[in-house]
């Protein structure tokens, strides 16, 4: 059956036709846009579809596509944090981090690195009293601490969130190697449409202008043919930073940018993709996601801990609803 006669059964259930649909090979963006849905309405329809042992036709047989397991290790990186918001000042901000033990200041617009927390302005954000908190260099637990820390004082204040904002996080890439990066960027794109089911809609597919989609023709085929690090940029990014997954930050930070988070003044939001993140980098050091994997949240278990996935599996059921 063609994807137009499924879509003209008047008698099936949506659900019905979606299956059908990801039988013949669509994805969930286009299943979305076919039948006129939410994304996550077909998230969900896609998860049970699976769970239940349907295979899109591209893809192999559930029995010979698997996860590598891989044993989570402590969160030791050192990584940094942007969070947009608006409604509060930056010196209000900054008194409050402060009293939250934080050593903060305000600042203009710049992409200098600091050894404190600095509120900055960014022309990308609408609302009254935008800012973006970026924090200094962090590590390891004492990094989340002090996150919290930051969540504590955006939440005492009332910080306020909208479409434009976002929640950037780096980690540090000095040590990575070639083919490190390689499965990182790889691994990302491969997991892409699960990665899509964790965040809010305007951050998923390619519809955000600052956080691109990598999921571009010809990309794993570039990916795997590039030998030096500005070849591995120039793959997954084509000389643009606003993408999903950022490399050109290497270039200014020495480190690599996961920007398609949605904002959030949410430190426990913020702390669990931070943890998620960790674990694919550690993951992607020797392991790599099949091609055409047709990942759940529950695939995650295989590299990431149980605290983890469950936070994950919940936030994906709250952000279908």
């Amino acid at each position: 059956m063609t994807r137009t006669e499924i879509l003209a059964q008047t008698t099936w259930t949506k659900t019905r036709r979606m299956q059908a649909l990801f039988a013949l090979g669509l994805t969930r963006l286009e299943v979305a846009a076919a039948m006129g849905v939410g994304y996550g309405f077909v998230q969900n329809v896609y998860t049970d579809w699976v769970a239940a042992g349907g295979r899109p036709a591209t893809l192999a047989p559930a029995a010979t596509v698997t996860l590598a397991t891989f044993a989570a290790r402590p969160f030791t990186r050192r990584f940094g944090i942007e969070l947009e918001a608006f409604g509060v000042t930056r010196t209000a901000l900054v008194a409050e981090l402060q009293a939250q033990g934080l050593d903060a200041t305000v600042e203009n617009y710049n992409h200098t690195t600091r050894p404190h927390w600095k509120a900055v302005t960014d022309g990308s954000l609408t609302g009254a009293d935008t800012f973006e908190l970026v924090s200094p260099i962090l590590e390891g637990r004492d990094g989340l601490d002090a996150v919290a820390s930051a969540g504590r004082a955006l939440r005492h204040l009332g910080a306020r969130l909208n479409r434009t904002c976002g929640f950037h996080a780096h980690f540090d890439a000095a040590a990575l190697t070639i083919p490190h990066l390689r499965r990182i960027c790889l691994n990302y794109l491969r997991l892409e449409p699960l990665i899509d089911s964790l965040v809010a809609p305007s951050r998923r597919g390619d519809t955000n202008t600052y956080c691109r989609s990598i999921r571009r023709p010809g990309a794993e085929a570039a990916l795997a043919a590039a030998t030096t690090f500005e070849g591995l940029q120039q793959a997954i990014n084509g000389g643009c930073r606003y993408h999903k997954l950022n490399l050109q930050s290497f270039t200014r930070h020495g480190t690599i940018e996961f920007r398609q988070h949605h904002g959030t003044a949410d430190a426990e939001k913020v702390t669990f993709w931070l943890r998620f993140l960790h674990c694919l980098i550690d993951f992607s050091e020797a392991h790599e996601v099949p091609a055409n994997f047709a990942a759940t949240t529950a695939h995650l278990a295989a590299f990431c801990p149980r605290e983890v996935v469950t936070y994950l599996t919940r936030r994906q059921r709250e952000l279908a609803a």
